[in-house]
């Protein structure tokens, strides 16, 4: 008996077209903000979006993003750890969710390693966005000094 042709490409067609199915249920989307302030206990006063989104890609852009986009990647992950904080019970995943995405965005900015970075957690519908988590303060220069 001759093997059917199209065998393989009924295995590998799954790899190629992504089925969405595996997506429970479409949720808020959670933000990340930061600051960094002069001294410990400073009050924030102005926030800035980590990872802003860009307004406008060209055709071209846009197909060289589809083959090499590490920084997509590693925004992926910082969602990934944002969701995880705010949704473990365990103290210690919780701690390290903030820690690790404390560590990304102060090697990130080009801030003063004297001063003091900050992060919140804004979760976003079509409707409405709430802040759910803010962090304290942690000194810049402990977290850029690995």
């Amino acid at each position: 008996m001759l093997p059917n042709p199209l065998a393989g490409l009924r295995l590998i067609l799954p790899a190629i077209v992504p089925s969405w199915r595996f997506f429970d249920a479409v949720g808020d989307s959670p933000r990340i903000d930061h600051a960094a302030v002069a001294t410990r206990d400073a009050p924030v006063t102005d926030w800035h979006s980590h990872d802003p989104r860009i307004g406008h890609l060209s055709p071209a852009r846009m197909v060289h993003r589809l083959f090499w986009n590490p920084a997509w990647n590693d925004g992926l992950y910082r969602v990934s750890l944002a969701e995880r904080l705010l949704t473990s019970d365990d103290p210690y995943t919780v701690m390290h969710s903030e820690r690790e995405l404390m560590l990304r965005i102060a090697h990130d900015l080009d801030a003063d390693p004297a001063g003091w970075l900050r992060i919140r957690i804004r979760l976003v519908t079509r409707d409405s966005e709430r802040v759910v988590h803010e962090s304290d303060a942690v000194r810049i220069a402990d977290l850029t000094a690995r």
